[in-house]
């Protein structure tokens, strides 16, 4: 048997030229394995939540860097900054909100913008863009009336028509609901000019200049209810039992009983959520009150109005930021008080029975 001699000879090494070794080295410090160098798992996974946190701050920033603006340009001398330089410069701190005097003597405090928005920005004389007798206050009270009423009205409208969709039992029960869920496809703006003209056939928009009726047009429709209100609200009401339903018909009640006494209380969470961001919709309706509302009127509401503040303050941006900061006060205060709330009532609308 002939003996076969194996002559083993150690692997040769292959030879990375310099530059390559020193690019696997960095590549291997930050975790990332190459031909010449082993990387860390926990440091790869270091070095990628390090590059996740960089680019969820700069998109933090950017959403965040806006309103900050607004709230120190609201504290800002700016009655010697023109719009487009004030929009153009970057402020980081009030400029200027030490005391100062105005030309007229007047005295300039941290909280003057405030001062001239609460006593004279939005002061109306007829002969500028705002209505005689028009003031910051006045706006406050229209928003109220275009958010509180159609709010607390239409919530409970779509709330009753959420019940009658999901615990009551007709014919072309679904049928009507698609029905009503397929006109949420319809753009809004498409049919302002349609709304526009029905309400000018019904009255709400003659008298001018000073159209009493105005308020009609952003008040009585809200009333109605919305489709997307009462979808959420009847997707949380899959989540509560039919026996409720059923054991209350056996007692001799009414389904009006059953809605006020027992569908009420139960989906009250999902009530109050939507009725929170009801409520949002309308404090911001800007573009209603710009169509539907004349700005000769006293029923513009405080989005609008800003708008026509602008043109007297177009030197003088400070008020204007002002009126924008009390604009969205509420709204954030209210989203922050009540946010686990809306989360929770979005989050349990997908349950179903």
């Amino acid at each position: 048997m002939e003996n076969v001699q194996t002559n083993s000879h150690p692997a040769e090494e292959k030879q990375y030229s310099s530059f390559r070794y020193a690019v696997g080295a960095v590549l291997a410090f930050f975790g990332f394995s190459s031909k010449t160098h082993r990387g860390s798992k926990k440091r790869a996974k270091l070095v990628g939540d390090i590059f996740t946190y960089i680019v969820l701050l700069i998109g933090a920033f950017l959403m965040v860097y806006p309103f900050w603006w607004m709230v120190a340009s609201s504290f800002s001398n700016t009655s010697e900054v023109s719009l487009s330089g004030q929009v153009a410069s970057m402020i980081w701190w009030p400029a200027n909100p030490l005391p100062a005097t105005t030309g007229d003597g007047r005295e300039m405090g941290l909280f003057y913008n405030y001062h001239i928005l609460f006593t004279e920005g939005m002061l109306g004389t007829g002969t500028n863009s705002l209505a005689a007798g028009y003031t910051y206050w006045r706006a406050v009270l229209n928003n109220l009336i275009y958010s509180v009423v159609p709010v607390v009205v239409g919530v409970i409208t779509s709330a009753s028509a959420a019940f009658a969709f999901a615990k009551i039992n007709w014919v072309g029960r679904n049928a009507v609901f698609m029905f009503l869920l397929a006109a949420i496809m319809v753009p809004g703006p498409s049919i302002m000019t349609t709304q526009y003209a029905m309400y000018v056939s019904f009255g709400w928009l003659a008298d001018a200049p000073a159209y009493p009726n105005a308020w009609m047009t952003l008040t009585i429709p809200g009333l109605f209810g919305s489709i997307m209100t009462a979808f959420f609200i009847r997707q949380f009401l899959f989540g509560l039992p039919t026996s409720i339903v059923e054991a209350a018909k056996i007692d001799g009640a009414g389904y009006f009983r059953i809605f006020c006494s027992f569908i009420l209380p139960l989906a009250m969470p999902a009530i109050v959520a939507q009725g929170l961001l009801s409520f949002m919709g309308c404090w911001n309706n800007y573009m209603g009150s710009l169509i539907f509302i004349p700005n000769t009127s006293l029923w513009v509401n405080l989005p609008h109005a800003m708008t026509l503040m602008n043109g007297n303050y177009t030197n003088n941006v400070g008020p204007v930021m002002a009126a924008a900061v009390m604009c969205v006060l509420p709204v954030i205060i209210l989203f922050a008080v009540f946010q686990k709330m809306i989360i929770g009532s979005l989050m349990l609308t997908g349950s179903k029975e």
